[in-house]
């Protein structure tokens, strides 16, 4: 049995046990406008990453007039370094591949709908982006609390991946991560737009103040910021995600795989307020 994760305004949750009936819905791409709305109100990290392709679930007849609803949202997204796609794919360039940078399904789509929306989704994907060969994803097996000790993100093997038939390439880097007070990764990308004061910082430093972080004083540079808020933060010793992929073309060379992780053992230590 496969783990149905669900999201509904940044909180995860466990999908309903009946299975979905495909009947029921859609599959479309959407705007990147409409994805990002989604994401934003709904992923624990309440970010959009770099979007090349957004595809939308929906379901019909449950909105008002009998409109279909959002219910879902699969953004297929720029990995955040070049080199990402030919590790895992060595044939291909950086731009014949993309992430599976977002998935999100609200709380109440029926069990399994993973799996079915995935696989639609993915030929939506191959439709837009005719280049793109292949796919990667990550899933992150340590839990996120925020600074009252409430759970965010219980964290996953990806179970769902397995299900999809992905390779499993084993686990990125460890690193040492660090949080907002409310339980959200920064973004070391954000924090290098603030530390540079590049285009892009006072969004970033935006993000930081909503997330609970102090405003930047009167005068006070991104740098000078950044040195006095990142301090108190909480941080994770993070011991690197799983990571899967899927070759969207039957002859395309991946590279190695490990097998499928089953229980998660080597669990990341916060340090810091959201420790409680």
């Amino acid at each position: 049995m496969t783990e149905c994760q669900r999201w509904r305004a940044q909180r995860t949750s466990w999908a309903p046990s009946n299975p979905i009936n495909p009947a029921k819905y859609a599959v479309k791409l959407i705007p990147k406008s409409a994805a990002a709305a989604f994401v934003i109100a709904h992923h624990y990290a309440a970010s959009m990453p770099a979007t090349r392709c957004s595809v939308g679930l929906y379901e019909a007849g449950r909105a008002w007039l009998g409109l279909e609803e959002l219910v879902g949202v699969a953004v297929f997204s720029v990995p955040m370094q070049p080199k990402v796609i030919p590790r895992y794919a060595p044939t291909l360039e950086p731009h014949e591949g993309v992430e599976l940078g977002r998935f999100v399904l609200l709380d109440d789509v029926p069990a399994n709908a993973e799996s079915w929306f995935l696989a639609r989704a993915f030929r939506v994907l191959r439709d837009a982006l005719p280049e793109v060969r292949a796919v990667v994803s990550y899933s992150d097996p340590v839990a996120r609390l925020s600074e009252d000790g409430g759970l965010i993100m219980p964290g996953h093997v990806g179970v769902i991946y397995q299900a999809f038939n992905a390779v499993y390439f084993g686990r990125g880097s460890g690193r040492t991560l660090e949080l907002t007070p409310d339980g959200r990764v920064l973004s070391q990308r954000t924090l290098c737009k603030i530390r540079g004061s590049e285009r892009g910082a006072a969004g970033g430093v935006e993000q930081l103040v909503a997330a609970g972080c102090p405003p930047m004083g009167c005068g006070e540079t991104g740098k000078a910021y950044l040195e006095r808020v990142l301090p108190a933060l909480p941080k994770i010793r993070h011991p690197g995600n799983h990571v899967y992929g899927w070759a969207l073309e039957r002859r395309l060379e991946l590279a190695a795989a490990a097998p499928y992780p089953k229980k998660d053992l080597g669990q990341g230590v916060i340090e810091g307020a959201a420790g409680r």
